[in-house]
C-alpha cells in the first residue's frame, strides 16, 4: 500500500475513535474499568459517556453544533454567473454494488453530483469532479463522472482521482483549472462540509463561490428541521457535524505547523 493511502487509513482509524459510536462507548467502557478502583472518578465518566451519547444524537444539540457550519444559503443564479466552472467533490463510494455491475457512488457523493448537474443545466459551465481511490479500485472521480454522464446528461469537462482529502481536492483541482485560465468556481459540497472545502480552496488562490447542497438542518441550525426526539437522522447529522469540526481543529492546526 502506498504512503499517501497508508495516512488516509491511518486518519479513518483514528476518527473512528474520535466520532460516535465509538468515541461515547469508549469513554463510558473506561469509566467502567475505572470504578474498580476509583468509584467516583468512574461514575463521572461511565455517565458522562451516556450523556455525549445523547448529545450527539439530540436535535437541538445536534442544530446547535450545526449552525456554525451551515452557515452558507444556497447559491443565487446572480451568483453562479460569476463563476468559470463548477467543482463537485467527492464524499465517497459503495465498492459493492451490483445493480450498477460492481461499484457506484454512495450517497453523499449522488446528493453532491445531482445539485451539480442542476447547476451545470442551469448556468452551461463546465464542471470538474475530484476525488481519489484510497483503497484503490475506480476513483471516486470517475463514478461521478460516469454517473454524471449516464443518469443526468452532463459531460465532465475535467476529472481528477488522486485526491484522498479536502486538502488534496483543492490542490489538484486548482493544478487543471490554472493552465484553462479558470480561477473563479462554484463549489459544490454539503453545506456542513462548506466551511472547511472553502477555506482549503482559497489557499489555492482560488476565488469560491459557495454552492451548498444537502442541509442537515434548515439554513441557520433550525432544531425544528429535525425530529423532536432523538433518531438516526439526527444521529447522522451529530455524527457529521462532529467530524466536520474535528477537520476544522486539524485544518488549523494542520496550517500552524
Amino acid at each position: 500500500m502506498e504512503l499517501a493511502s497508508i495516512a488516509f487509513v491511518a486518519k479513518k482509524l483514528i476518527g473512528i475513535f474520535l466520532l460516535p459510536p465509538m468515541l461515547p462507548l469508549l469513554v463510558t467502557g473506561t469509566g467502567l474499568v475505572l470504578i474498580m478502583r476509583r468509584r467516583r472518578a468512574g461514575l463521572w465518566l461511565a455517565w458522562g459517556g451516556i450523556v455525549l451519547s445523547l448529545v450527539l444524537c439530540w436535535p437541538a444539540s445536534v442544530a446547535w453544533m450545526l449552525r456554525g457550519l451551515e452557515d452558507q444559503p444556497p447559491i443565487t443564479s446572480a451568483t453562479l454567473k460569476q463563476a468559470q466552472a463548477i467543482v463537485i467533490l467527492a464524499g465517497g463510494r459503495r465498492s459493492s454494488a451490483p445493480e450498477y455491475g460492481g461499484e457506484t457512488i454512495n450517497r453523499i457523493t449522488l446528493e453532491r453530483v445531482r445539485y451539480g448537474a442542476r447547476l451545470a443545466r442551469l448556468s452551461g459551465l463546465p464542471v470538474l469532479v475530484t476525488g481519489g481511490a484510497p483503497t484503490k479500485g475506480t476513483s471516486e472521480a470517475e463514478l461521478m463522472r460516469r454517473t454524471l454522464k449516464d443518469d443526468f446528461g452532463i459531460t465532465a469537462r475535467w476529472v481528477e482521482g488522486a485526491a484522498l482529502d479536502t486538502r488534496q481536492n483543492a490542490e489538484l483541482s486548482a493544478r487543471l483549472l490554472r493552465p484553462a485560465g479558470i480561477t473563479r468556481i462554484a463549489l459544490v459540497t454539503h453545506a456542513a462540509h462548506m466551511p472547511r472545502s472553502v477555506g482549503e480552496f482559497e489557499r489555492t488562490g482560488m476565488t469560491v463561490y459557495p454552492a451548498p447542497t444537502a442541509y442537515l438542518s434548515s439554513q441557520g441550525g433550525d432544531a425544528q428541521a429535525m425530529p423532536a426526539l432523538p433518531s438516526a437522522s439526527s444521529a447522522y447529522a451529530g455524527f457529521y457535524a462532529l467530524h466536520e469540526w474535528i477537520g476544522l481543529l486539524a485544518q488549523r492546526l494542520n496550517r500552524l505547523f
